[in-house]
C-alpha cells in the first residue's frame, strides 16, 4: 500500500511540474522576400494623348492552363483579349503570367500591383480585380488579404473561405459560376454569396449560367455590362 501511495505521489508531483513549465509568448518580426511576375499590359486608346489623365485598371489572373514562361498565351483570355477587339476600351488592362507549379500568391499580385501604379497612370480609386478558375480563387484570396486595394471584384468560376467574407462583404462583388461545372462546383460560389449576404453584403450579384460547364469565361468576359458595372465604383464609394 506504502509504494501505491508514493506511486501515485510521484504522478501528482509529476503533472505540477510539468503544468509549471507551461507559459505564453508572444513575438513579432518583420520577413521579407523577393517575388516576380512577368505580366502583359494593354493601355487604352488615347493613353498617350491624355498626359494628365488617371485611367481605371482592370487585374486579371487566368487560370491553371495558362501557367508558364510565354506571354502570348494570355492575349487571347479575359478582359486582355477583350480589350484587343473592343475599339475605345477605356480601361488599362493587367495581365501577369502565374510560373508553371505556382498557384497565384496574394502578395506578389499585390507587388505587381504597386510596380504598375508606380509605371502607368492608373486611378488608383478605380482598381478593378478578376480572373477565372484558378484565378477566381486568387481573386478571392487577393481581396480577402488585401481588401483595401479594389474598388470592385468578379471571380469567375472560383471559391473562397467564406468564414473569411467580413474582410470583404461590402465591396461590390460581382460572381459568375457554371450550374454544371464539373472542375469546381458552383457549390463554392454559392457559398460565398450566402455567406457575403448574411454578413450585411448589399452589393453583391450571382450570376449562374444554367447549362455552362466550366468554361464560361468567354461569355463573362465578352459581355460589355461586366464593364459598365465596374465603372459604376469607386474604393469606397457607395455605387448604385
Amino acid at each position: 500500500m506504502k509504494a501505491v501511495y508514493l506511486c501515485a505521489a510521484a504522478v501528482l508531483l509529476s503533472a505540477n511540474v510539468m503544468a509549471s513549465e507551461i507559459g505564453n509568448q508572444s513575438f513579432q518580426t518583420t520577413i521579407t522576400k523577393t517575388v516576380g511576375l512577368k505580366y502583359s499590359v494593354c493601355r487604352p486608346d488615347g493613353y498617350n494623348e491624355n498626359p494628365d489623365k488617371k485611367w481605371p485598371l482592370i487585374l486579371f489572373l487566368h487560370g491553371a492552363g495558362e501557367r508558364g514562361d510565354d506571354l502570348s498565351v494570355l492575349r487571347p483570355w479575359g478582359p486582355l483579349g477583350y480589350s484587343q477587339k473592343t475599339p475605345g476600351f477605356g480601361f488599362i488592362v493587367v495581365a501577369p503570367q502565374c510560373p508553371t507549379g505556382e498557384d497565384w500568391d496574394p502578395d506578389t499580385v499585390i507587388a505587381l500591383l504597386d510596380k504598375v501604379q508606380e509605371d502607368y497612370r492608373v486611378d488608383p480609386d478605380r482598381v478593378y480585380l478578376t480572373g477565372l478558375s484558378m484565378g477566381g480563387i486568387g481573386t478571392w484570396e487577393t481581396a480577402i488579404a488585401h481588401p483595401g486595394r479594389f474598388a470592385a471584384l468578379a471571380p469567375v468560376c472560383g471559391r473562397g473561405v467564406p468564414l473569411l467574407g467580413y474582410r470583404i462583404y461590402q465591396m461590390p462583388i460581382w460572381v459568375f459560376h457554371g450550374e454544371k461545372d464539373d472542375v469546381i462546383d458552383v457549390c463554392h460560389s454559392r457559398e460565398m454569396v450566402d455567406s457575403l449576404k448574411g454578413m450585411g453584403g448589399e452589393r453583391i450579384k450571382f450570376t449562374v449560367y444554367p447549362e455552362g460547364g466550366h468554361n464560361i469565361w468567354n461569355e463573362v468576359y465578352n459581355n460589355p455590362e461586366l464593364y459598365d458595372w465596374f465603372l459604376k465604383y469607386k474604393r469606397g464609394n457607395g455605387g448604385e
